[in-house]
């Protein structure tokens, strides 16, 4: 691969990194104000478990169809259909795709909504009948459920845009989310017997937004799909053949937090939103910038492997894997230090308390020891499924999932809910380290020259991070006696502080933005 050609590339996946890192900061930054409303309005509530509960389940489905699998088979073969075929035949397998897809969705939708009570009582057994929150639980998911048919549609109009190189719209769509719930808690709460029902409509009202928000861009490329139903397609079947084994491969984590939920429902009320609260906070950096990465990175790779280029393929491995580290261990870090503080300042108004800012930081610090882990599998997944490849990733992802409920079975006794946080910590570092160790046996990816000099400036620079928060940053005690504004001036003193510790000593240490080109790895 030539020095000019490796330039444009990287400034190209940078460029489209930064766009979507961007959106998605602006969804989080709402969807952090959606927490704040939350746990303002209905704190670690009976009626607030049995929203997230009913919120998840759909959710999950979302992560675990939608953007997981159905993402990883449909970018890299409409990638491939683009590379090599007329844009006629492109858009026939976008409408024969839409067709299939609307069609599965809906039966799935319907199957949902009538099977409500089954689903409660599978994702959630420790909601028994005589439990408040097991019928509320119920009428919820019921109204949520067919958020999954909008978004995953949605996600299908994002995969179509991601495959033409165009990433801002849907990083940016979940804010419709984010508003929707807080327009709903804020509006609508107080016309309802169990307020919470209000956020059930905030749901679907979103899903329908997302989706309809999506249509002019589509049309601007000319690829609104037409409803084509046409199973026996080679596209179709290809795309099907990869989705099978990917549902549980390219969704993990998203599955160990499910295995979460059920454990988590034997513990004491207000557990779920424990659990809940430090997804959220953890899932900034993933959405920020795993998500970004892994969304930019896969139509690369895909095309990579299209051209049979192994040293750009690996390359791009190299150059993302750096990305994680260089990112995801200061991110670690300070979600380490600060939880207590981060919480408290986001969280701990109205009904939301002292005990449970204590609580959720217990999860949120050992959810964070794996950070690193859970950015880098969606890169690891990626490389196997921009190759086709779905069976060595699932069996890697079925050995994880066991590893995830034993460990749950071995940490819910003597740590309660931060033990099942931990327990997806330690299955993903299983989870990473076998996908890791087997594209390298295979050569798929070769490490390229310099990661002991990188790891060694990343170790020191992580170090004098460190040294700056533990010196700086007051007792918990002392956050709780503070107004909001005092909390907010004081945790983004500390975050500037430590991110000038941090970007101060990888430059001082030697590290700069050259060193992180796909030229220079």
């Amino acid at each position: 691969m030539s020095t000019f050609r490796q330039s444009v590339m990287t400034n190209k996946l940078f460029k489209s990194t930064a766009i979507v890192s961007f959106m998605t900061l602006l969804s989080r930054i709402v969807g952090f104000l959606r927490d704040m409303v939350l746990a303002n309005i209905f704190g670690a509530s009976a009626g607030m478990d049995a929203f997230l509960l009913a919120f998840k389940i759909p959710n999950f489905m979302r992560r675990l169809f939608a953007e997981g699998a159905f993402t990883q088979a449909f970018v890299p073969v409409l990638s491939e259909y683009r590379s090599a075929r007329p844009s006629t035949q492109v858009k026939i397998l976008i409408d024969k795709v839409f067709g299939s897809l609307s069609m599965v969705l809906l039966g799935v939708t319907l199957l949902g909504m009538m099977g409500a009570p089954f689903l409660i009582w599978l994702f959630a057994p420790g909601f028994d009948v005589a439990d408040s929150r097991f019928p509320l639980a119920v009428r919820l998911l019921q109204i949520t459920f067919p958020y999954i048919f909008f978004v995953s549609l949605t996600a299908f109009a994002a995969g179509v845009q991601n495959a033409h190189g165009k990433f801002a719209i849907p990083a940016l769509t979940p804010v419709l989310l984010n508003l929707s719930l807080i327009v709903a808690a804020f509006c609508c709460s107080t016309y309802f017997v169990e307020p919470v029902m209000a956020l059930a409509w905030g749901v679907l009202v979103a899903g329908m937004l997302q989706l309809v928000f999506q249509i002019p861009f589509l049309s601007k490329l000319a690829l609104l799909p037409s409803f084509k139903l046409d199973w026996r397609d080679p596209g179709v079947r290809r795309i099907l053949t990869l989705m099978t084994p990917a549902i549980v491969g390219a969704s993990v984590m998203q599955i160990n937090l499910l295995v979460d939920t059920i454990f988590a429902s034997f513990l004491p009320i207000g557990s779920l939103t424990w659990l809940y609260y430090s997804d959220r906070l953890l899932e900034f950096p993933i959405g920020l910038f795993g998500v970004a990465l892994a969304t930019v990175v896969l139509p690369h790779l895909s095309q990579e492997f299209a051209k049979n280029s192994q040293t750009g393929f690996s390359a791009s491995v190299d150059w993302a894997l750096r990305w994680i580290l260089l990112i995801g261990l200061p991110a670690t870090l300070g979600l380490v230090m600060m939880s207590g503080p981060l919480l408290a300042t986001l969280l701990q108004y109205g009904e939301f308390s002292n005990h449970d800012v204590v609580m959720a930081s217990r999860s949120l610090v050992a959810l964070s020891l794996g950070l690193v882990f859970f950015l880098a599998v969606k890169v690891l997944v990626s490389a196997f499924y921009a190759r086709q490849n779905t069976k060595l990733p699932v069996k890697i992802a079925i050995i994880s999932m066991v590893a995830n409920v034993i460990f749950n079975a071995l940490l819910i006794g003597p740590l309660a809910h931060a033990g099942l946080a931990l327990a997806s910590t330690l299955s993903s570092v299983i989870n990473v380290v076998l996908l890791l160790w087997i594209l390298i046996k295979e050569k798929i990816y070769v490490p390229t020259f310099g990661w002991k000099a990188f790891g060694l400036r990343l170790l020191l620079a992580n170090f004098a991070m460190a040294m700056v928060l533990w010196y700086f940053t007051p007792e918990l005690s002392q956050w709780f006696e503070w107004e909001a504004l005092q909390r907010a001036m004081t945790l983004f003193s500390l975050i500037g502080m430590a991110m000038l510790a941090y970007f101060g000593g990888l430059w001082l240490f030697g590290l700069r933005i050259s060193h992180l080109r796909l030229e220079s790895v």
